[in-house]
């Protein structure tokens, strides 16, 4: 039987191999395949833009834009609405034969590729993008390597287009991303020249979070460390998911004073942790855990649902909260209100903010108290203390469990690694993995909590900053002589450039859960297993054994 479609960027993917009837996101299979489409289009823009560079001559911003955001709004679980995906698979066309005009105008010779050479119309857009999917490449090893470099490319874009929103920016990223695009389309390397490519998109991964991280602190304040309230208040209440700090700073200006508490959920807890949203009073807490439980917790929030990225979960088609989700910037789901922005770049939350007083208050799910707030400022103003604290003996080994949370069954492995870990050993953490285990009570070293949270997924730039400094005190020549163990749990794209950054600065043994993704091949496997000792995980004693805990 033909696959309806091919898809296996996620870790929930079918059977471990991909699927190919429907997403197990929600995704159907023709936006899978409007996605195939639009990524076909964004990989011969850059191909004309990239040649564009190479002979001098300037790109548009437009085109920085159109490819950062294309690539973010496929993410896993982003964008479900396939009239947005089409829109912009018409932009992108448009854009890409004016760039092509352009090529012509300067003399500029360009390839001949099918990702420049096809002209089509929505008519034909249905059966092109059967063609252009994964499947395309029938090299198990270079599909492999190749899907790599795109996932990776994935998480760079939505790292970058966050940086963009708070008007920091680095060209030289956009550049790579368009060069590593246009290197799919048109080159044909070997294995090894592959590989390469794929370690310099870390290189650039890390580039990409360290200017968030700028762009964020810049901004907003160094994260500090806070209690925040899993309760919740007796008023109307707005929920705010995704990751989007610009879009978290509107809505409390929009809000205040208008009756109407915001909660975050989800990946948006660490907003709790930077000093310029603690003057909004109406900033009350975080309700719900990661994002995979959201059907249930939307239901008993009660108020309207901001989405300002990925995760979202299809709601169920009996959902009471449906027309209370709104969605944003790359975010797509049919039946749902789209907040754009002005011609000034903001956003006006007034129609939300009017469901939200003819609401009821959420409904309590839990009560009490999480601590987080531990990003490379605030751990690097402890170093002494925890200097100190390894020096004798009363930590032995922090833990790396930074990463994303998701359904299946096997993540429970995380919460029991936790609850077994020895009594002196830290946790570091960063994204949604945390949820695993943030609320157990794990209790703490000398003042210094075991369960240490730096932020969002994107933090784990924190954790590398906190690795290095700490390589540098103890005075080590290479950052694998520390008493760090990497466990991380993945599941999307933003996941793949994380462990693409660290393996660029040189860590290995990073061991990768709860299974390792479908679209490494065998032999990438091994390639990786040779390089950087990375691993996938057995049983908790088995594991606590081999990390000689």
């Amino acid at each position: 039987m033909e696959p309806n479609m091919f898809c296996y960027q996620c870790q929930e993917t079918a059977k471990g191999t991909g699927c190919i009837l429907k997403g197990v996101c929600g995704k159907e299979s023709h936006t899978a395949q409007a996605m195939d489409l639009l990524l076909f289009v964004v990989r011969g823009i850059s191909v004309v833009a990239d040649t564009l560079r190479k002979a001098d001559s300037p790109v548009s911003e437009e085109v920085n834009i159109f490819v950062t955001d294309a690539l973010f709004c496929t993410i896993t679980n982003a964008n479900f609405d396939d009239e947005s995906i089409l829109k912009r698979v018409d932009r992108g066309l448009a854009l890409r034969n004016g760039l092509i005009q352009e090529t012509k105008h300067n003399k500029v010779f360009l390839p001949q590729v099918d990702e420049l050479t096809w002209q089509g119309t929505r008519d034909d857009y249905a059966e092109k993008a059967k063609t252009v999917g994964v499947l395309r490449e029938q090299n198990e090893d270079l599909r492999s390597l190749k899907e790599l470099l795109v996932y990776g490319l994935k998480g760079m874009a939505a790292y970058l287009e966050h940086a963009m929103r708070l008007g920091f920016n680095d060209d030289t990223v956009h550049v790579f991303m368009q060069r590593a695009l246009a290197t799919i389309a048109v080159e044909s390397l070997s294995a090894e020249e592959w590989v390469k490519l794929v370690l310099e998109a870390g290189e650039f991964g890390v580039k990409t979070m360290a200017l968030l991280d700028a762009a964020n602190t810049g901004t907003y304040g160094n994260p500090e460390i806070t209690k925040v309230n899993i309760g919740v208040k007796n008023r109307p209440g707005i929920l705010i998911s995704g990751h989007d700090l610009k879009d978290m700073e509107e809505l409390l200006r929009q809000t205040e004073g208008t009756g109407i508490d915001v909660y975050t959920h989800g990946e948006m807890l660490p907003a709790h942790y930077y000093p310029a949203f603690k003057k909004y009073s109406h900033f009350v807490g975080n309700y719900g855990n990661a994002w995979w439980k959201q059907r249930e917790e939307f239901t008993s929030f009660n108020g309207p649902i901001l989405f300002t990225t990925n995760c979202i979960v299809p709601p169920l088609a009996n959902a009471v909260y449906k027309e209370r989700m709104f969605i944003t910037n790359s975010t797509g789901y049919p039946g749902c209100k789209y907040i754009d922005k002005d011609a000034e770049g903001r956003k006006d939350f007034s129609e939300i903010i009017e469901i939200a007083k003819q609401c009821q208050p959420p409904v309590e799910i839990e009560h009490g108290e999480i601590i987080g707030g531990f990003a490379h400022n605030q751990v690097l103003q402890l170093a002494d203390k925890v200097v100190d604290a390894v020096k004798t003996g009363a930590i032995r080994r922090f833990i790396v469990m930074a990463g994303c949370d998701g359904r299946m069954k096997s993540r429970d492995y995380y919460t029991e690694f936790a609850k077994a870990l020895p009594q002196d050993t830290v946790i570091l953490t960063a994204g949604c993995a945390k949820y695993r285990y943030n609320k157990l009570g794990l209790g703490d070293i000398n003042g210094i909590p075991r369960v240490l949270d730096a932020g969002q997924c994107n933090d784990s730039y924190s954790l590398a900053v906190i690795a290095m400094k700490l390589k540098e005190v103890f005075r080590l020549n290479d950052i694998n002589e520390l008493p760090i163990v990497y466990n991380i749990a993945w599941y999307e794209q933003k996941a793949v450039i994380v462990l693409l950054a660290l393996l660029s600065l040189g860590v290995k043994d990073i061991h990768l859960g709860p299974t390792l993704p479908a679209f490494l091949s065998p032999n990438v496997v091994k390639v990786l297993v040779d390089m950087f000792h990375i691993a996938g995980i057995g049983s908790v004693e088995d594991d606590l054994k081999k990390f000689g805990l």
